[in-house]
């Protein structure tokens, strides 16, 4: 009972976000059904005409389905060049096609051999023998493939809330982030829900067509055909300016800063598109004009977009500089001033553990690194300026290291599942579980200050941006972001206040 009072008080929180992902979720769905049925089904038909191809074909739409759903979204990405909804769609058709082809081969097939030579006997075209009998008698059939994929889309839309394109994944990578259940509930159930509902509808529709008329088959048809194309019938003022983010709050915190900032003080509409995962899916977006502007760090810009590695020790100054500069020049991007705040890598234990052991730097640890379980993210474990950069300038490594989400690495370490994890500097975690962070005694990890980045091709266009847009910079200490961050993340703050 409980659960669901805090789902329901989420919900009641929420509902606006809620009708909005629930919207881009059955849009998302319906385009992608709809471009599976007008593939698949057409396909299928033409494959028992011309039965040599079929196997071929069928066992390319079984390749595709066996590609994880998630990569196969980073391969929509690559080569369409653009994050959102488009390459979630085209994701999504291609996981559909394999049920309702095999399916429309199979129903289409079956039909009794006498009765298709009874109809031609009778003088009826292929067409017509087509549309009056091979139809209507494999329908049933075609409908149970349109009714798995329907089912499958709904389900893997969920994760197409991680190359920003919306949905009921949002809540539930957010619910992921933050270690929050409820979150992962108010996006899960409806998607569960909702699977249902469109499994109720075409299940009602076949029911209605089998044996009369495929009426009630184009009536469904039509009807997706209308959701499809309703945001073209939107005539809200659309946002000339878009801003990107990762996927975590603080970029979210940020991107709703800078939206406040230019719609007070230019005449610009601005969108907020964030959720975005790693460091590539956003830049990506910027490179491809899917975003215009979105929160970068002076670390990952030089280490990860420059693939350049500070000496230890660097200053500020001199990282932004560095990477404001081979911006510039390798990608004409302009990077514009930095905040305050450095939200860098640490080392996070439970504050017990570091009064039990007498620890206080990473060089301290040591002592310690055959006893200890490392719970370290993906990105961490695989960085010069994470685990392999600690590796080379500590001098040594841990016995046993976990790689996971970063979603799940707190909570590994709060179940003690692990000793410590890898952390950011301005991370709500430190608050809400009293953890402490090791000093880098050695001066690993370089500085990571956020700071607007953007296309100087964008900036000249609109250079109106870059006041409203540099109004932060030396501003947000580590200890405010900190706090913004614990407000959003455990608080449940709105972001749009």
């Amino acid at each position: 009972m409980e659960t669901l009072q805090e789902l329901w008080e989420l919900f009641s929180t929420r509902q606006g976000e809620f009708w909005q992902v629930m919207w881009q979720h059955v849009h998302m769905s319906v385009v992608a059904l709809l471009f599976a049925v007008l593939i698949a089904v057409p396909l299928g038909i033409l494959l028992t005409r011309k039965q040599k191809f079929a196997e071929p074909i069928i066992g390319v739409a079984a390749v595709l389905q066996t590609i994880p759903s998630l990569a196969l979204l980073g391969f929509m990405i690559l080569l369409l060049n653009q994050i959102g909804t488009l390459p979630a769609v085209v994701a999504l058709t291609a996981y559909a096609l394999l049920p309702i082809l095999r399916n429309t081969y199979t129903g289409i097939q079956g039909v009794d051999p006498s009765i298709q030579e009874a109809a031609t006997g009778m003088g009826m075209s292929s067409v017509r023998k087509l549309r009056k009998i091979e139809l209507p008698m494999a329908m049933p059939i075609i409908m149970a493939g349109i009714r798995t994929s329907m089912v499958l889309i709904v389900g893997t839309a969920t994760l197409a809330a991680l190359i920003s394109a919306g949905g009921l994944g949002d809540f539930i990578m957010t619910g992921i982030d933050r270690a929050n259940n409820t979150y992962i509930l108010l996006g899960a159930l409806p998607a569960a829900l909702l699977a249902l509902f469109f499994d109720f509808i075409l299940r009602m529709t076949e029911k209605r067509s089998q044996g009369k008329t495929l009426a009630p088959i184009f009536a469904v048809l039509g009807l997706s055909i209308v959701i499809a194309l309703a945001p073209l019938f939107s005539f809200a003022q659309q946002p000339q300016i878009t801003i990107g983010g990762k996927i975590t709050a603080e970029p979210e915190i940020i991107a709703n800063m800078y939206k406040h900032l230019i719609e007070e003080e230019t005449d610009l509409m601005v969108d907020v598109r964030t959720g975005m995962g790693s460091t590539d899916i956003a830049f990506n977006a910027l490179q491809s004009d899917d975003v215009d502007v979105y929160l970068e760090f002076t670390g990952t810009a030089l280490t990860t977009l420059l693939d350049e590695t500070p000496e230890p020790g660097t200053t500020e100054e001199e990282v932004y500089e560095q990477a404001r500069t081979g911006l510039m020049e390798e990608y004409d991007l302009a990077y514009l001033e930095p905040m305050a705040f450095n939200n860098t890598y640490a080392l996070a234990v439970r504050g017990e553990t570091a009064d039990e052991l007498g620890i206080e730097t990473i060089s301290d640890m040591e002592t310690y690194s055959d006893q200890l379980t490392a719970g370290f993210t993906f990105e961490f474990a695989d960085r010069e300026d994470g685990y392999i950069g600690l590796q080379d300038i500590y001098g040594f490594s841990f016995a046993e290291v976990e790689t996971m989400d970063s979603g799940l690495r707190t909570r590994a370490l709060t179940t003690e599942q692990v000793d410590f994890i890898d952390a950011f500097s301005t991370s709500a975690d430190i608050i809400e579980y009293d953890l402490e962070l090791m000093e880098d005694d050695e001066n690993l990890f370089p500085p990571y200050q956020g700071a607007p980045l953007m296309k100087q091709e964008t900036l000249e266009e609109y250079p109106e941006l870059e006041e409203p847009l540099n109004r932060l910079a030396g501003m947000i200490t580590d200890e405010e972001m900190q706090e913004m961050n614990y407000q959003v993340e455990y608080e449940d703050a709105d972001l749009m206040l």
